[in-house]
């Protein structure tokens, strides 16, 4: 099939598939698996993906055609954002052919929903310093701990944890990356209100919970390694809004403020111009990112320097909507109400622009790095989070 002709099917399926609004009583989850479903037997989920692992096996130029497609839609995607923009790329990468045999189609499929078990209360930034431990036991282990400000964990079945495994070493070199079973008796997760007064975020709390050592991810000790891998597809899916539906529908974005601004007001036509070219160079680099990462070019650092560019897009998109439409935009029942909320988490989840900036001017510009007093000293003798 050439491409116009993917492009007119891809828009045909959607016309009729997409949802529209939810009917009285729908359960949300099960409604977008749902759809899920329909999309991979569709052929329209994990379309980049390795077909012997489940995804479609096909090129950028149909995932462009149907994301391109897709925009004019709101598809209810969110709840596997963080499966098909993090944990599934880094389970195609670095997990073993048993691990992706086993999870990567029903990811694909919407049959399972993923979260990604980084931050802790004393381990945000620096993740690096988490303290969340797992022990071996024979032939598996056992893990304590607790994560913080976890996306959809209080809907997820699986989640990828990085964990301590070795406190004798610096703090990078003694973490292990695994796959850990939500529904485990020892796992307790708490969903946390957030000022949009949404409980997308979670607290989860680990009580001696058995994990197969067939659900680690890479060598023993390793894990920063599988991590990289895992942020670098974080900032990326983030930039690029993976599993978030289209865009035109943000009530922040051009084609909706021009439906509410005088655009005769030649001052007006000029902002929406700028936020225009910003969104579109946005694109563009994850366009270019996305097809280096294909191709096996790894772009490293970049891909924080794409998350850092949507995280001050966010904020410019934010603060333009609130000067040309009004104060009246942060009352609750506002349709702008929600995404000004929302938008300084952009710039705080997937790691800070502060952290973004220190990657970017060490890793892309050469610049001298910021000094470092723990880089070669045992964790066990670091005072670091909440560890005396």
């Amino acid at each position: 099939m050439n491409l116009a002709d993917y492009r007119r099917a891809a828009r045909a399926w959607l016309e009729e598939n997409a949802p529209h609004d939810d009917p009285p009583g729908t359960d949300a989850i099960s409604r977008a698996k749902e759809f899920m479903a329909k999309l991979y037997d569709a052929g329209y989920s994990g379309i980049t993906w390795p077909a012997r692992w489940g995804g479609q096996g096909l090129t950028q130029a149909e995932e462009r055609a149907f994301a391109a497609e897709a925009r004019d839609y709101t598809l209810p995607t969110y709840v596997f954002s963080i499966g098909l923009g993090m944990t599934g790329p880094t389970l195609v990468d670095r997990g073993t052919d048993a691990q992706r045999e086993r999870f990567v189609r029903p990811l694909l499929r919407g049959e399972e929903i993923w979260c990604q078990l980084f931050s802790e209360p004393g381990a945000g930034s620096d993740v690096a310093s988490l303290q969340t431990k797992a022990e071996r036991d024979g032939d598996h282990w056992v893990v304590n701990g607790q994560k913080v400000w976890t996306s959809v964990a209080h809907h997820a079945d699986w989640g990828l944890l990085l964990a301590r495994t070795d406190v004798e070493v610096p703090k990078h070199k003694g973490l292990t990356m695994f796959v850990v079973d939500m529904h485990h008796p020892g796992v307790t997760v708490r969903p946390l209100k957030d000022m949009s007064g949404r409980s997308n975020f979670n607290e989860i709390y680990f009580d001696n919970v058995i994990i197969p050592d067939e659900h680690r991810v890479g060598e023993v000790n390793d894990g920063w390694s599988v991590a990289v891998t895992t942020l670098l597809h974080e900032r990326l899916s983030i930039s690029a809004g993976v599993g978030m539906g289209g865009s035109k529908d943000h009530p922040a974005s051009v084609e909706a403020l021009r439906r509410v601004l005088d655009t005769s007001d030649p001052l007006v036509r000029d902002q929406l111009v700028e936020l225009h070219i910003r969104s579109r160079a946005l694109a563009l680099f994850n366009q270019r990112l996305s097809q280096e990462t294909k191709a096996g070019i790894f772009p490293g650092a970049r891909g924080s320097g794409a998350k850092l560019l949507l995280a001050e897009l966010t904020l410019f998109q934010a603060d333009l909507a609130t000067q040309l439409v009004g104060p009246e935009t942060a009352l609750a029942d506002h349709p702008l109400a929600q995404a000004l909320s929302m938008a300084p988490g952009m710039a705080l989840g997937g790691g800070t622009n502060e952290i973004m900036r220190n990657i970017v001017g060490d890793r892309v510009l050469g610049l001298p790095p910021e000094p470092r007093v723990d880089k070669n000293v045992p964790f066990k003798d670091l005072k670091v989070g909440t560890q005396a």
